[in-house]
């Protein structure tokens, strides 16, 4: 076994030493330039001297790979700061053909949803060494050829979609494509692809039952686009739970709309301005339910004594005092580094994984402040 072999595979002995690693082909020289001009940039070459190894085990360092040990990766990490080496991303894609980038799509960054799902999603790429791109696309609708024609253009090594929806023409065309892809938080039926997504039937279950429980009987709904595996799946819950307990999903109690603030706010004064108004209003998301305290507010209602408001993934903000929204969680920052880790699996072992897959992850119940016992009616 060779002195390199020894630095990358971690079950041989830790006190094997590498060869101090002989000049490359061409030197650089100090000084080029005249007396006193200064030194040329550092290479891995130099890093390579000083961290006593290979120049080929500088470049593994560097880019995270899991064969060297993390003693030589954190000397080989020591050397490149202390000269102030910047390892050339652009080269080393032109020998292994991958840029080390991925791109994440998203279609409206303006909901706080997408900013708490980003974050670990962009950290847990990064510790893995891979640069995130960001890219708002409309995949709602047949457009996005140009956000299609980058994705294909061997600069993105694979794709993140946060936002597909069912029958997206756009996904089904990247995975015709063979790009590496993961879809986070919602669903294709039928596409054999890798998929992180939560328990939506299950939470929205729970909460229906939870407000049965309470003494709700008239519980309306607010839900997202009917072309979301969220939406879908939320209200075939909510349906179960009612269906449950006797009771069923009363059209004159549901809307749909966008998953977003004006829609909660205008369905909920809507909903609220019935002669026998709901006791109870399930929101398709927090966002939703946001606008639907503030149409509350708007009318002089007050939740949670006169109407309860349930919202559904509890994104940090329904924490905050001034909403203690009650919610439905789902583990957004693990779902995030689950679909991460699933992507990376896929563009560096294509070959070992397989058909698509699936992780599921678990929903619960919130209780904060806007759920409580329906008002008592004479």
């Amino acid at each position: 076994m060779t002195a390199e072999q020894s630095a990358l595979e971690p079950q041989e002995d830790p006190a094997a030493v590498e060869p101090v690693p002989l000049a490359p082909p061409t030197q650089a020289r100090t000084g080029a330039r005249g007396r006193g001009a200064p030194d040329q940039p550092p290479t891995s070459w130099t890093v390579a001297r000083a961290a006593g190894v290979s120049q080929s085990t500088v470049s593994r360092a560097l880019r995270g790979d899991p064969r060297v040990r993390e003693e030589t990766r954190h000397r080989v990490d020591q050397a490149a700061r202390r000269l102030g080496y910047v390892p050339n991303s652009l080269a080393a894609g032109l020998v292994s053909r991958s840029t080390r980038t991925v791109a994440v799509i998203v279609s409206d960054l303006t909901n706080p949803f997408f900013p708490a799902l980003l974050t670990p999603v962009y950290d847990e790429l990064q510790l893995m060494g891979y640069r995130v791109v960001l890219l708002t696309e409309r995949t709602d609708i047949p457009t996005g050829q140009e956000t299609l024609q980058r994705l294909l253009d061997r600069s993105i090594d694979g794709v993140l979609v946060t936002t597909a929806t069912l029958g997206s023409r756009f996904a089904v065309e990247l995975q015709r494509r063979g790009l590496p892809m993961v879809l986070l938080n919602r669903y294709i039926d039928g596409l054999d692809v890798d998929r992180v997504v939560s328990d939506n039937h299950g939470g929205a279950v729970i909460g229906g039952r939870h407000l049965i429980e309470l003494g709700h009987r008239r519980i309306a709904a607010i839900f997202g686009p009917a072309n979301t595996s969220t939406s879908r799946d939320r209200r075939a819950g909510l349906a179960e739970a009612l269906a449950g307990a006797g009771l069923g999903l009363d059209p004159a109690l549901v809307r749909e709309g966008t998953f977003s603030h004006q829609s909660g706010y205008q369905h909920t004064r809507d909903l609220l301005r019935l002669p026998d108004p709901p006791t109870a209003i399930v929101c398709g998301n927090d966002v939703v339910a946001f606008g639907a305290l503030d149409a509350a507010l708007s009318l002089g209602v007050r939740v949670p004594q006169d109407v309860s408001i349930l919202g559904f993934d509890d994104i940090p903000m329904a924490a905050w005092e001034v909403f203690q929204l009650s919610t439905l969680r789902q583990p957004i920052g693990d779902m995030a580094r689950a679909a991460a880790r699933m992507l990376a699996e896929r563009i560096e072992h294509p070959g070992d994984i397989g058909a698509g897959r699936e992780q599921v992850f678990a929903t619960s119940l919130v209780r904060r402040g806007t759920v409580e016992r329906p008002p008592a009616r004479g």
